[in-house]
Order: structure tokens, then C-alpha cells, then sequence
């Protein structure tokens, strides 16, 4: 996990298959995902080391809505029905010795987020799938009665710990580590900026719901100086336009105005959906 951080700047970045098979343990390549099976059980081990979740091109459907259970806490699918199958007992292991693991999460062909760590803390025979926690959470119980702030919270850092990341990984894949206003290539900088609020029915963590942006265009979409119109024209607020104050608002923002978004992705499958642009703008405009 620690060499996780370090090839991934802190948990900013995804990584490739290739790029995850470059791990050494004491000078000897070993794997940390299996390339074909949702679950790495190495022969070393008694427990399980890691879980994968494969990337899916559509987007209506959204990746983690799945496994998320009513009460906050994620579901993570046994192999088959056969609870006895060898890498069903190896995550019975890692939930019984409470074992940190690795979710590796598909963000693209062949890229995944890494989540670390998460811990299996109960097992769902019937519906065959285990319950996880990310960190923080393991010492709770999914099956106790919570009032519904601790369920908020729950969810609140499922939400951080898990669909930030990965929609981050998603949209910054998707827009090469560009902003899309602006064209900054520093991935320090840059934000994955949802279009719609998640919350929202027709939001989610899909790639076409986000917009790569630096911190500061991110900011000014969020607070209505600038917006995108479903044409993906740039405009700024109409008072800002007629204000002064210096360099970074002169060729940072007003001159912007008007112009069209200067990075896109490059398959037009992922470019930003029109419709959710156009609720935004609507909101935008209402404030302009």
C-alpha cells in the first residue's frame, strides 16, 4: 500500500495493468491484481489479497450503485454461488482476521483506482457478498440499528473514500490531465468538476456528467462566474465581464468568455453530455 501511494501521488492518479505488475516484493515480481479473476488470493497468503472491479463503457449504468447497500456500507459479490469456492474462503479469511485488502477499480480499459485499505466486516450468505468498509469504518456493524445521521455519515465516507477517487481517475483519464477551459496539463491543479450533482437523478460518477478543470475554474463553475453551454462555449457572468481587477481576471476569466472548451476527450462517447450542460447552464443563466 505504501508503494501504492507513492506510484499513485497519495491516491491522485490510476494506474495500468501494466504499471500495477511492476510491484516487487525483496526483488521478486509480484502480483498484486489478477488480470482475470475479480479476486488475487496469492499462494503465499491465507487471506485474500485484493478484489477488482472491472470498468463498464455504458455509462447509464453507474459504477458503484451495485454495491452500495441501504445502509451505507459497500457489497462486494462473492466468485459464483459456491461460498466454499477457494477465493470465497480466502475473503472469509481476510474478514474473519480483519486483513486490510486493495480494491482495484476500473476507471478505463486496463486502469484502475486503487482503494486501500478496505475491510470485509460481515458476509451476506444469501445474497452471496461480503460487506466493506473503507478505513475508519471497519469497527462498525452493517447489520446494527443506526439512526439515520451515523447512516448519512456512512454514506458521506463511502462517497469520499470511494466515488471521488474513482470519478476523479475516470474524467482525468478520459481528458488526458487537461483542463478543459483553460488546458492546464498539471494534474496537482486540476479537479474532476461534476456537471450535475451527483445527488441529482440524471448525475452520477459517469464520465459525460464531469468536466476536467484547474481549482480555479473549478471554483468559478461552481459558484456561477462561469459556465459551458451545451455547445461547450465558455461564458462568464455578466457583472464579472465589466469588472476590474487585474491580470488573473483579465486573461484568466473575461477573455475566456465566449470561446470554446480548449480540451475535450478524444472519443466523442465521453465528451460532456448536452443535456446535463444544458441544466446547468440553466442555472447559471438564472444567476447571470
Amino acid at each position: 500500500m505504501d508503494w501504492l501511494a507513492r506510484r499513485t501521488a497519495d491516491g491522485c492518479d490510476a494506474l495500468s495493468t501494466d504499471e500495477i505488475a511492476d510491484f516487487e516484493f525483496q526483488g521478486v515480481a509480484f502480483r498484486l491484481m489478477d488480470r482475470q479473476l475479480g479476486i488475487r488470493k496469492p499462494k503465499e497468503l491465507v487471506a485474500a489479497l485484493s478484489i477488482r472491479t472491472v470498468w463498464r463503457r455504458n455509462e447509464q449504468v453507474r459504477p458503484y450503485d451495485d454495491a452500495v447497500g441501504a445502509d451505507g456500507f459497500l457489497r462486494y459479490k462473492w466468485r459464483g454461488k459456491d461460498g466454499n469456492h477457494f477465493e470465497n474462503r480466502a475473503l472469509r479469511h481476510a474478514m474473519n482476521k480483519r486483513a486490510p485488502l486493495i480494491w482495484f477499480w476500473g476507471v478505463g480499459p486496463a486502469q484502475y483506482k486503487p482503494i486501500y485499505p478496505v475491510y470485509l466486516i460481515g458476509e451476506e450468505p444469501d445474497s452471496h457478498q461480503f460487506v466493506v468498509a473503507t478505513d475508519g469504518l471497519q469497527s462498525m456493524q452493517p447489520e446494527s440499528v443506526i439512526e439515520e445521521t451515523l447512516r448519512r455519515y456512512v454514506r458521506a465516507e463511502v462517497m469520499r473514500r470511494l466515488h471521488q477517487p474513482v470519478f476523479r481517475s475516470m474524467v482525468m483519464r478520459a481528458y488526458e490531465y487537461r483542463c478543459s477551459v483553460c488546458a492546464l496539463a498539471h494534474a496537482v491543479l486540476l479537479d474532476a468538476a461534476h456537471i450535475v450533482a451527483d445527488r441529482h437523478e440524471l448525475g452520477g460518477a459517469a464520465v459525460r456528467n464531469g468536466l476536467a478543470m484547474c481549482k480555479i475554474h473549478h471554483a468559478a463553475y461552481d459558484a456561477g462566474i462561469l459556465g459551458v453551454t451545451p455547445d461547450l462555449d465558455i461564458q462568464i457572468r455578466s457583472d464579472i465581464l465589466v469588472e476590474i481587477d487585474g491580470p488573473l481576471l483579465e486573461h484568466g476569466l473575461k477573455r475566456l468568455h465566449g470561446q470554446r472548451l480548449r480540451a475535450l476527450p478524444r472519443s466523442r462517447s465521453e465528451w460532456p453530455n448536452p443535456d446535463l450542460l444544458a441544466l446547468h447552464h440553466e442555472s447559471f443563466a438564472r444567476g447571470a
